[in-house]
């Protein structure tokens, strides 16, 4: 397709990358002159009227989504039979090939990843668009580091099934239990995918594997997944417990907005340990199929990991030392196991007989603790009256899961047998935990040190984005920054600012033959500061006869540039040299600024010269010179002989 033109004014240069159901290409805008990425989707799908509509509908939805996390999607259209859509260009890797190349990241940085792309999810979610296909192979990484996410609307258009293709088997790795399963999907399936992405890039692998994308599928509903720790002793409790939330196989027990994730997120990468505790508290125990031998079960999202030692990025110990520390460890599990249950039948056999002596003794009797979770306060105090007890007070607390005016907390548990009558104590949500504001500083001018400092003293992180040049800012300082200063946004936000390289470079255009405006005018509309000398030519008056810096050379924005314009020519008094000699005649007409031309002896007398009275500076003139003549000796007269000359008496 290379050398096509789709809408006429799209050039498809060449291929970089291909997928299910589309080729990309790089392009070049020849109207506005930049590069872009084309896409333009394999007949199978355009030649299906239903595939058509659709993709014309998230076309133009994934276009009108504006957000620095999500690739910008320019144009759209239909050439012959050919669908296409036009994109920004990146550059980078997908996050994909990062992981295969670079292995398990660290915990902040694929926090500050999963926050990126919840943000993105956050524009999308607000336009009504689900993703669909969250995958790293669509998350791509950028030189600066930060992520743009790719495809949005495409996946939607897309009627893909669960084949052998391995383009699906790859998809199948991070669909959600309810898209398996056909199911209708809203935001939640996206944050559970966006799961799985930050639990490969934690551990280097994804949760659940198989030979076939049935089989994947089939593990996404059934099984429950390795805590991330197991695979990686370096993740880290918290992040654990964030990205198991995501990854709850009921929707309703994920983040329920893209919003309440990126928010945890940015609260642990502030080291906020409280509010993501609070925010991942309501995790259930999660239950793996199969634990590694050594590893405790996972309570509440987190696992406690046998000892190693760190080598490198990685634990690491010899096998040897491993398998008698596990042995010791089992040790010590089972003494502090049979000593928990010698405790706790103790504990349960007196407890029993508490229960019977108060029952026997007061004639009261035992009623079921009801379910408060998630009901209203009058749902609360009727279901708690309904079931023989009285209703406690109720108190209210921020909570990040549960909706604002609903029940989070209960005491006693639910479905516990207590005694008729007891009171039932219960905590209502106020909605999540308010999130601190703060302003957003001014880091203009500011060396890159100044800057993170300033970030960190606002409670804020920082992330140095690409390079800019700039004609105000001295190189190697702050020459803007995304978030505008005073600008109030969440503690723990990550401000994207850039270093200036230095000013502008531009080139000097050929301004030589231009009248003296015309050139000034070129010059500085380019940025540059003109200087004008003037010199005496053969060129008319007034036009410029030189350039300093040269015609193609690059110079900064700013700077001074040197035209010279002619004076037109100079005309000079011709000095009369006819009888000088030739040497002589020269070196006068010369020095008055001519070019000289002698025709005779360069040592003979000057007959004739071919310029008189004035002539231009420069003018050749020609000097004619004769032999000088040399008197020959003589003989001596008679009279001279009579007198004696010459002769000796």
């Amino acid at each position: 397709m290379s050398a096509m033109l789709l809408g006429g004014r799209y050039q498809v240069q060449d291929k970089i990358g291909a997928g299910g159901m589309a080729t990309v290409y790089r392009g070049l805008d020849e109207v506005l002159g930049r590069t872009v990425a084309i896409k333009t989707m394999l007949p199978q799908y355009a030649n299906d009227p239903s595939f058509a509509a659709r993709f014309k509908q998230e076309a133009q939805a994934a276009a009108a989504l504006q957000s620095p996390y999500i690739v910008s999607v320019y144009d759209w259209g239909k050439d012959a039979d050919t669908y296409y859509i036009v994109m920004e260009y990146l550059r980078g890797t997908d996050l994909k090939s990062g992981i295969r190349k670079h292995g398990a990241l660290d915990c902040k940085k694929v926090a500050q990843i999963g926050s990126q792309i919840a943000q993105a999810l956050s524009v999308a979610h607000r336009h009504d668009i689900i993703h669909r296909d969250i995958k790293p192979q669509n998350i791509m990484v950028q030189p600066d580091g930060n992520i743009k996410v790719m495809d949005f609307g495409i996946a939607r258009a897309k009627n893909s099934h669960l084949t052998q293709d391995n383009s699906v088997l790859g998809t199948a790795h991070y669909v959600s239990p309810e898209q398996t399963q056909g199911k209708e999907l809203g935001p939640t399936t996206d944050i559970y995918s966006l799961g799985i992405v930050m639990y490969e890039a934690a551990t280097g692998q994804v949760p659940f594997q198989g030979d076939d994308a049935i089989s994947v599928a089939l593990k996404q509903v059934n099984e429950q997944p390795k805590p991330p720790s197991q695979l990686n002793p370096a993740v880290d409790p918290q992040l654990e417990a964030i990205i198991l939330k995501c990854m709850q196989k009921n929707p309703a027990d994920r983040f329920q907005t893209a919003d309440e994730l990126s928010r945890t997120l940015r609260d642990y990468l502030a080291g906020r340990m409280q509010a993501v505790n609070t925010a991942t508290s309501v995790l259930p125990v999660q239950a793996t199929n199969k634990l590694d031998r050594g590893a405790t079960p996972v309570m509440g999202g987190t696992a406690t990991m046998p000892r190693t030692e760190r080598t490198g990025r990685f634990y690491a110990q010899s096998a040897t030392a491993q398998a008698a520390e596990e042995e010791a460890e089992r040790q010590r599990k089972h003494k502090r196991n049979v000593m928990l249950a010698v405790a706790g039948g103790v504990i349960a056999a007196i407890l029993a007989i508490v229960a019977i002596v108060a029952v026997l003794g007061s004639g009261t009797a035992m009623k079921t603790v009801p379910n408060l979770a998630n009901l209203t306060v009058e749902q609360a105090e009727e279901a708690i009256t309904e079931a023989g007890f009285v209703p406690g007070e109720p108190e209210y607390t921020y909570n990040d899961s549960v909706e604002k005016g609903k029940v989070c907390e209960q005491d006693p548990a639910a479905y516990r047998e207590m005694p008729e009558g007891s009171t039932i104590n219960f905590k209502v949500s106020n909605g999540p935990t308010p999130i601190e504001q703060v302003e957003v500083p001014d880091l203009r001018n500011k060396t890159q040190e100044e800057a993170e400092e300033a970030l960190k003293e606002a409670n804020l992180a920082g992330n140095r984005g690409t390079d800019e040049e700039s004609d105000e800012i001295e190189e190697g300082r702050v020459s803007s920054q995304d978030t505008e200063p005073g600008a109030k946004v969440d503690a723990g936000t990550v401000i994207t600012y850039h270093i200036s390289s230095g000013a502008s470079q531009k080139v000097i255009p050929n301004v030589i033959g231009d009248s003296q405006s015309s050139a000034k005018k070129r010059l500085e509309d380019e940025g540059f500061v003109v200087s004008v000398n003037e010199s005496y030519s053969s060129s008319p008056e007034g036009t410029v006869i030189d350039v300093n810096p040269g015609v193609g050379e690059s110079a900064a924005t700013g700077s001074t540039v040197t035209i010279t314009v002619s004076k037109g020519v100079q005309y000079v008094d011709v000095t009369n040299v006819v009888g000088w000699t030739g040497s002589q005649a020269s070196t006068a007409l010369k020095n008055s600024g001519f070019v000289v031309n002698i025709s005779g002896p360069k040592d003979g007398i000057v007959v004739s010269q071919s310029h008189s009275g004035s002539a231009p500076y420069g003018t050749t003139i020609t000097l004619t010179t004769e032999a000088q003549q040399t008197q020959e000796p003589t003989e001596p007269s008679g009279d001279d002989i009579g007198n004696g000359a010459g002769v000796s008496q």
